[in-house]
């Protein structure tokens, strides 16, 4: 089935109710799909068909979100980029996606003007809102109103969304997304993580549609749930909250560092949101103490999974009913929980030798939310496959009952003294002195010990600390060689356009702001 056809479906039932909401505007569930219809006519007329790539370089709208479809309903394969990405690095996915047509926010002329220097194939750009680099968007869905084009047939393992992965070790990669693997994760998001999401319900966007937040999007839109954005441009958790009682909103997917400054900005408790019953969060494990303050918050409705683009995060879940505010003997803490329906997973030694509960090692999974490969890119696909396993680079283990606890990625471990650390496990000890906020860790070169941890903390509020309290409160919790060398306090941690904690930006600053050793002591090492 092509994936537009759940919105097909959502105007037909729902036609009248609202399925879509930004700032002060709404848009029925029908004038959505005649909107994408007139783009899909757009993009047809001007060439793109069936297995061509869009490029896509926007902030979060209701073009964005209508573009994923429109792109869909013609058979061509949808590229959103992360609007934050520089032109330079935009303009590499173009050329790396052999992209033939751009819809390009307004804002980002640079952007639009450099891809086309980089993929001469682009033959045209759509500007969402006025711009002097492309036909405007908005003009386009109301010149074609009322036209349609019938709905590209297509094969399970035909591409829909090239999901190009962060690019932490190297340039980023396209991993291939097809519109059968897409409708088993559709399906298994509301079997696994919202089940009941109806048409009653709404949804509110608090991360880019370009990534995770698009795929759950498009779960809400298989059920008629509305999707609700946030209505500035930054995330602001007074609007968060606000919308939550407005529009009533049930469900949400986010990462943890968003869902905890959700939960501990004072608007949570200014406005209503007794309506969720499903906080998702995902892209990092979330620590155990910020865990306990969003329970203590909300409730029981957190539910977390864990996976990877390349799998569309389709790998465990953890329900919200397996959420505890209070540790206990039957209280699995740490846990990212189990396999998600129709997945499996095997703990692997570097041989591809499935090792035993409790044994740690290469987190690697099978299953149909499993992606097609990297696109145009043998040789990643032979270090990412393994005798059928897709191997995720997270290490971890699972225990008798099959719950699976994440130890950290490999890149992030390092060696100290001949012995393996895991920065996670002591971040999650240094979180629960009462002045520590964030923390982060990485390995850093030592004459001495050829590793070392360094050690970057935000505290809270008005809290002090410094770096000898620290380490001598440390001391007596995690193994002396566990110990970071080196303490710094930050008033804030780099992050991902996405919200997460990057321990490649954190290095990066490390070494702008002279925190690390010199070159010479750090090559002796």
């Amino acid at each position: 089935m092509n994936l537009a056809h759940f919105l097909r479906q959502s105007a037909r039932r729902y036609a009248d109710e609202i399925g879509f909401v930004w700032n002060d505007k709404t848009w029925t569930w029908a004038e959505l799909d005649r909107r994408v219809d007139a783009i899909s006519v757009a993009l047809s007329e001007r060439g793109v068909g069936k297995g061509d790539r869009v490029l896509v370089q926007s902030k979060n709208c209701n073009q964005l979100f209508e573009s994923m479809f429109a792109c869909f309903r013609i058979g061509a394969v949808w590229v959103p980029t992360n609007f934050r990405q520089t032109p330079e690095e935009v303009a590499y996915l173009a050329e790396a996606s052999g992209a033939s047509a751009m819809i390009c926010g307004s804002g980002f002329p640079d952007h639009a003007r450099i891809s086309r220097q980089a993929a001469c194939g682009i033959r045209f750009v759509l500007s969402i809102g006025e711009s002097g680099f492309g036909e405007d968007y908005d003009a386009l869905a109301e010149a074609y109103d009322g036209k349609a084009v019938a709905t590209a047939p297509v094969e399970h393992g035909d591409p829909c969304w090239f999901f190009f992965t962060s690019g932490t070790t190297g340039r980023p990669k396209a991993a291939v997304l097809t519109h059968g693997q897409m409708g088993f994760v559709t399906t298994n998001h509301l079997c696994d993580l919202m089940p009941g999401t109806t048409h009653r319900d709404a949804s509110l966007v608090v991360a880019p549609l370009s990534h995770g937040a698009g795929i759950h999007a498009l779960a809400q839109v298989a059920r008629g749930a509305k999707t609700v954005l946030l209505s500035g441009e930054r995330f602001d958790g007074d609007d968060a909250w606000r919308l939550v009682e407005r529009w009533r909103v049930s469900n949400m997917f986010t990462v943890p560092t968003i869902l905890k400054m959700l939960t501990e900005h004072p608007s949570v408790d200014a406005y209503d949101h007794s309506s969720l019953r499903h906080v998702i969060y995902a892209g990092a494990p979330m620590y155990r103490e910020d865990q306990k303050r969003a329970l203590a918050k909300l409730g029981k409705v957190l539910v977390q999974y864990f996976g990877l683009g390349e799998v569309t995060g389709n790998i465990t879940v953890l329900p919200a009913e397996l959420h505890e505010v209070e540790d206990g003997p039957d209280v699995k803490i740490g846990t990212c929980g189990y396999e998600r329906t129709g997945m499996q997973i095997s703990i692997q030694d570097k041989h591809g030798r499935e090792l035993q509960p409790n044994e740690m090692g290469e987190i690697c999974v099978c299953g149909l939310a499993v992606f097609a490969g990297y696109y145009k890119n043998p040789e990643a696909n032979a270090k990412a496959f393994r005798d059928g396993w897709f191997r995720t680079g997270d290490l971890g283990h699972v225990d008798e009952q099959g719950f699976l606890y994440i130890t950290g990625r490999a890149s992030d471990m390092y060696i100290s003294g001949g012995s393996n650390v895991y920065p996670r496990e002591i971040e999650e000890t240094i979180l629960t002195h009462p002045a520590v906020a964030e923390v982060a860790i990485v390995g850093i070169a030592d004459r001495t010990w050829g590793e070392v941890g360094a050690c970057v903390c935000v505290l809270g509020g008005d809290a002090q600390l410094n770096e000898r309290e620290l380490l001598t409160w440390l001391e007596t919790r995690v193994a002396r060689y566990k110990l970071p060398k080196r303490v710094f306090f930050w008033d804030e941690l780099p992050k991902t356009g996405y919200g997460k904690i990057s321990k490649q930006l954190l290095r990066a600053e490390l070494e702008a702001r002279g925190c690390l050793p010199p070159e010479a002591e750090r090559a002796s090492a």
